[in-house]
C-alpha cells in the first residue's frame, strides 16, 4: 500500500472509530430527514481552504461548490455550476451564499504567470477569471521592475495578486446575479450574497462591502492587519 493510500485508510478508520460515534445522532437524523444547509459556499479547490472549519460548520450545514479558482462562469457556459446554484437556491432554499477567494491563489497567479507544463483545459477554464486580472491591472497600473532582485518587484507582485483575488470574488458575486434563481431570491429578500477573501497565513477573512465595493476585515479586532 502506498503512503498516500495508507493516509486515506487511516483517515477512514479514524472517522469510523472517533468522528462518526460522536456525531452519530446527527448523521442518522440527516439520513432520515435530509439536508437543510444554511449556506451555499462557493470556493476554490485549494487544499488549504477548509469551508467547514472556516465557517465552524457541522454536517448538513454547508452546501459546497468548489472548483479551481472558485469561479462562477457566465450564465449558460457551465451547466455544472448553474445546476449547483439552482439546486441550492430553489430546492434547498439556502438563505445565504458565500463566494470565498483566498490569498496566494494558484489559479489567480496563473492568470499572470501560466504554468510551464501543458495545461490546456486549465487555461480555458481560467479565462472565465480573466476580467478579474484586467480589473486588477487597471487599479494597479505600475509596471514590474525588470530586475527580479528588486524588492519592489515582489511587493508589486503580492499587491497585484491580492487585488486580482479580490476582483475575482467581486466578479463571481456579479455573475451569480445573472442566474435567475439568485436574481429572483434577491428581489424577494430571501437571499443574501457575501464575498469573502480568506488570508490563509493569518486565519482572517475580509468581507466585500456591497456599498463601497471594497473589502473590510470581518472582525473588528483584526482591522489594520497586514500579511498573507
Amino acid at each position: 500500500m502506498s503512503d498516500s493510500s495508507r493516509v486515506l485508510r487511516d483517515g477512514l478508520e479514524q472517522f469510523r472509530s472517533e468522528h462518526y460515534p460522536r456525531l452519530e445522532d446527527r448523521f442518522r437524523r440527516l439520513a432520515e430527514e435530509g439536508q437543510t444547509p444554511h449556506t451555499l459556499f462557493i470556493g476554490c479547490s485549494d487544499s488549504r481552504v477548509l469551508p467547514d472549519l472556516l465557517a465552524d460548520a457541522g454536517p448538513g450545514e454547508l452546501f459546497v461548490l468548489r472548483n479551481v479558482g472558485g469561479l462562477v462562469p457566465p450564465r449558460g457556459s457551465d451547466p455544472s455550476v448553474a445546476a449547483a446554484v439552482e439546486y441550492a437556491v430553489r430546492i434547498l432554499e439556502v438563505p445565504d451564499i458565500v463566494v470565498c477567494g483566498h490569498s496566494r491563489c494558484g489559479a489567480v497567479q496563473a492568470l499572470f504567470d501560466p504554468p510551464e507544463v501543458d495545461t490546456p483545459e486549465l487555461g480555458r477554464w481560467l479565462e472565465h477569471a480573466r476580467p478579474a486580472a484586467e480589473r486588477a491591472r487597471s487599479r494597479i497600473p505600475r509596471a514590474r521592475s525588470d530586475d527580479p532582485d528588486d524588492p519592489s518587484t515582489a511587493a508589486l507582485d503580492r499587491e497585484l495578486l491580492r487585488e486580482a483575488e479580490r476582483q475575482s470574488v467581486k466578479l463571481q458575486v456579479e455573475r451569480l446575479q445573472e442566474h435567475a434563481p439568485v436574481r429572483e431570491a434577491l428581489a424577494e429578500n430571501r437571499l443574501r450574497v457575501h464575498g469573502w477573501h480568506y488570508r490563509i497565513g493569518r486565519g482572517e477573512v475580509d468581507v466585500l462591502d456591497a456599498a463601497s465595493g471594497e473589502f473590510e476585515p470581518a472582525l473588528e479586532e483584526v482591522r489594520g492587519g497586514e500579511g498573507v
